[in-house]
């Protein structure tokens, strides 16, 4: 090995290395961080063993990080096996084995929480002589639970330690990439296509196992092109599924065995392994191989025994999901890796890291459950699983099988084999405990810093680019916008404006008032008019001229609309209705007269109609009397003044006389607008861009509504907080600080721990064992302050589970007290992978209790106790 900055790669690798490796071992030697983009098996780990071999010749460090504890597990027991176990530690939160050794493989949450014991930026005694921190399985930021983990990691790690991020094919490695140079420091993004082992997909139904691809891998076989796509939901009740005998039968005998067989649920995995029933897939040697590892297991861990599955393991058929014990997982694992299971049932979870390449993976549906309901897969989860088909050095094609469903047919299948990767998303969601520990250690407006250099909120500066963009046009736009040389001051537009508006609103008024007089004096007339006689005077509006005159009524026409047809003192002929009638004069003198006069022929009997008189008219016309013109109300005569003086005062305004106005004002309107769009566009930015620092304020106010800060500074009170790590760190800190948990006992504290980690069971579940009393005592005393604590949260609208599950309660104690695996089993239908991973949840809690400052020396030394008590096979986690 050489001890220089430029290792020999030969020496190191004596296969040839790939064009991608190579990159980022460059990239690497020039102090870059790199993200490795690449599929599953493309051989990503070779970089990190590249880092591995550099810092031990530089007499350096490196930490390699996992999302799991089963993972890191593996990484360890890899590493000895390559460097040697003096070189290699192993910390996982319930064991620390070498932990100052050159290399030390953690979980990501170990590495997080290292750096929230460190001074920003600085190194510490915890990172000494580190040079790189390995992320391994980075996509994991897309997970809902763990993804917060990622990034705190990149954003508090010091900028003199190399990140090595090694993901699964990503839609946005760029964005990733940029982000980490942003936050971290210079980063290279190495990316990958490239499969050294290629991938072909099939589909199988009842009839046969086919490619569902054409030669190219660019479109769907012609052989499917004319089955009709399903909709969503929509079932087809000619497309059985292939059975799963016969679907083995067909990898048998095309030599694509072992196998992967995902199936999306516990239960389903167990009944196809049962479908199977004596089926064997093992030749002779194998068996034998297979029957003395098995046994050995057997003699050594009978309690850890799926006996129910027993005799399919001899055959080379398991199961392998979250129901499953640990220890039993382990074994189907190293089996599978030697070739001596040939199939095995698996839930989504094997496809997240665990080294179990195979020749084939099957995928028996196209959509799966959630909390949500049925849901089709997404590209990335597809990939993920096809990815675990093909070995390298050992196949030289690996193969995907998808299954024909009463659901989903060919087409849906090559839908998804054609998509390309999701891109990945920010899970940042800031807990009590990031709040505490950042507050400890930095002022509120460095730590505003911080969660404004998380990925969520890179993503959502990208998402607001066109906004900022568009705000930075319309700012450029209101700048350009010059006042230029006016005769009049703004002061005085604004004047005038203001004039303009109050004569508009003069002259509605005025219309108002005169249309609601007319109104009234219709009505006062219209009854009068209706019995009026021949020859009565009248006031009428000339539709001519539109002056009021004297006439006489000539003759009624009746309506509805009621005319009258009149005679005006000026000799013309008027028709008019109610409303061209001013007054009505019943007193002022009768002409009889007008009975025998003849009315027109082309007279147009209708309202508005009007002719000039004749001679014989004349004589009547001239001897009418001027009747005076009646004066219109008060309010009308008034407000027709307003009107005067208001337009006067308008002509008479020096704005007026300026020619230039009208183009000033519509520039002005236009500023006004875009001055309303430049608010706007600000109001968004402001809200998008600080969403999670508004989350992280609004856990500083419950902080400091329950006194866990003074000043945004952890008081006693914080600091037992910022010391424990869960879903809800300040409940928990509650319940430890509760007086009541004092009075437990070891066994009693190992059933409340398991109350405050628990998320509410299936409806189904049932235990025959209940909580003893005094726990049930402890957690009453507890419900009132988990009822103030979820009441505050609503108010902050903070969602943060607040769990207090006394169900499975007594399960836990039960084992606290020593009961052996099959008793606690025999209590309850939890499966024994939940059962393992309750108590290990529970003993993860009680680990750190005893490190956690300000609670008493009987609590700290109880919870060490019951921790103690818990942590025993297959409880316990083997290396």
């Amino acid at each position: 090995m050489v001890a220089s900055a430029q290792l020999d790669l030969l020496q190191l690798f004596p296969f040839d290395l790939d064009d991608f490796q190579r990159e980022a071992i460059a990239a690497l030697d020039e102090n870059a961080s790199v993200v490795v983009c690449a599929p599953t098996g493309s051989g990503k780990t070779v970089i990190a063993e590249y880092m591995v071999h550099r810092a031990l010749a530089r007499k350096k460090r490196v930490f390699y990080t996992t999302p799991l504890k089963a993972l890191s597990n593996q990484k360890f027991r890899d590493f000895c096996s390559q460097f040697g176990p003096e070189q290699v530690g192993l910390l996982t939160g319930d064991i620390s084995l070498n932990r100052d050794a050159p290399v030390v493989v953690m979980t990501t949450e170990i590495f997080r929480n290292m750096l929230y014991g460190m001074p920003l930026g600085e190194m510490g005694t915890t990172l000494a002589q580190v040079e790189a921190v390995i992320l391994d399985e980075c996509h994991y930021m897309n997970d809902s639970q763990r993804g917060t983990v990622w990034e705190e990691s990149i954003i508090y790690c010091p900028a003199n330690i190399q990140l090595v991020a090694l993901s699964a094919t990503i839609a946005n490695a760029g964005q990733l990439t940029d982000w980490i140079t942003r936050v971290h420091g210079p980063t290279r993004l190495i990316y990958s296509d490239f499969r050294p082992v290629p991938l072909e997909i099939h589909f199988c139904s009842p009839k046969g196992l086919f490619p569902l691809l054409d030669r190219g891998n660019q479109r769907i076989n012609p052989h499917f092109k004319n089955i009709k796509k399903h909709l969503r939901g929509e079932r087809n009740l000619q497309a059985d599924a292939p059975s799963h005998k016969y679907v083995i039968a067909q990898l048998a005998r095309r030599d694509m065995l072992p196998a992967i067989y995902f199936i999306f649920s516990r239960r389903g995995c167990d009944q196809a392994l049962e479908e199977l029933g004596d089926l064997c897939l093992l030749d002779a040697h194998e068996q034998e191989q297979l029957a003395r590892q098995v046994d050995d297991f057997v003699r050594e861990h009978p309690e850890a025994v799926r006996t129910h599955q027993l005799s399919q393991i001899y055959n080379g058929l398991a199961v392998h999901h979250a129901g499953v014990l640990p220890a039993w997982k382990a074994l189907i694992e190293e089996l599978f890796q030697q070739g001596l299971i040939k199939v095995v049932f698996a839930t989504e979870t094997l496809a997240a890291g665990i080294n179990m390449p195979a020749r084939t993976t099957v995928i028996s549906m196209l959509s799966k459950r959630t909390d949500r309901g049925h849901r089709p897969l997404n590209a990335s989860e597809f990939l993920q699983m096809a990815g675990r088909a093909g070995r390298r050095g050992m196949d030289e094609v690996g193969h995907v099988v998808t299954l024909q469903s009463p659901f989903e047919s060919a087409p849906e299948a090559a839908a998804l084999a054609l998509s390309q990767a999701d891109p990945l998303v920010s899970q940042f969601t800031p807990s009590y405990g990031m709040v505490l520990n950042l507050l400890e250690r930095h002022s509120l407006e460095t730590a505003q810093r911080l969660v404004g250099n998380s990925f969520g909120q890179y993503l959502a500066t990208l998402h607001l680019e066109p906004v900022r963009r568009e705000h930075a046009e319309v700012s450029a736009e209101l700048e350009a916008l010059a006042d230029g040389d006016a005769p009049v001051s703004e002061v005085e537009l604004a004047a005038y404006e203001k004039l303009r508006g109050q004569l508009r609103e003069a002259r509605r008024l005025q219309m108002i008032l005169k249309e609601q007089a007319d109104r009234e004096r219709e009505q006062a007339l219209e009854s009068q008019l209706k019995f009026a006689l021949v020859g009565s005077l009248v006031v009428v509006l000339d539709p001519l001229d539109r002056v009021a005159k004297t006439a006489v009524l000539v003759r009624k026409v009746p309506g509805p609309p009621l005319m009258l047809v009149c005679l005006t003192a000026d000799n013309r002929w008027v028709v008019t209705g109610v409303g061209g009638v001013l007054d009505f004069q019943p007193h002022s003198g009768r002409f009889d007269e007008a009975e025998g006069l003849s009315i027109p022929t082309y007279l147009m009997l209708r309202p508005g109609g009007h002719i000039a008189g004749n001679p014989e008219s004349l004589d009547l016309s001239c001897r009418l009397p001027a009747l005076p013109v009646p004066e219109p109300p008060e309010a009308v005569t008034a407000q027709k003044n307003e009107v005067e003086r208001l337009r006067l005062a308008q002509e008479n305004h020096p704005a007026h006389r300026w020619s230039g106005r009208s183009a000033h004002q519509r520039v002005q309107h236009h500023r006004e607008k875009l001055l309303k769009r430049h608010q706007r566009l600000a109001e968004q930015l402001s809200g998008e861009s600080d969403r999670y620092w508004q989350e992280f304020l609004r856990l500083v106010r419950v902080l400091e509504k329950v006194e866990f800060l003074d000043n945004h500074k952890p008081n006693a009170l914080g600091a037992v907080a910022a010391a424990i790590r869960g879903d809800n760190e300040l409940w928990i800190a509650l319940a430890l600080l509760n007086p009541e948990v004092e009075k437990l006992n070891a066994v009693q504290m190992a059933g409340l721990a398991a109350a405050l980690v628990s998320e509410p069971p299936r409806p189904n579940t049932w235990a025959t064992v209940t909580p003893s009393a005094q726990v049930e005592e402890a957690i009453g005393a507890l419900q009132q302050t988990r009822r103030n604590l979820v009441r505050l949260q609503r108010r902050q609208q903070v969602l943060i589970p607040v769990w207090l599950e006394e169900r499975l309660v007594g399960l836990v104690e039960l084992w606290a007290k020593g009961a052996d695996w099959q008793t606690l089993c025999a209590s309850t239908n939890l499966d024994e992978g939940d059962l393992v991973r309750l108590l290990r949840r529970t003993a993860d809690l009680l680990r750190q209790v005893p490190h956690v400052p300000y609670l008493t020396d009987s609590v700290r030394q109880t919870c060490a106790e019951s921790q103690r008590l818990l942590d025993r096979f297959p409880v316990s986690e083997a290396v």
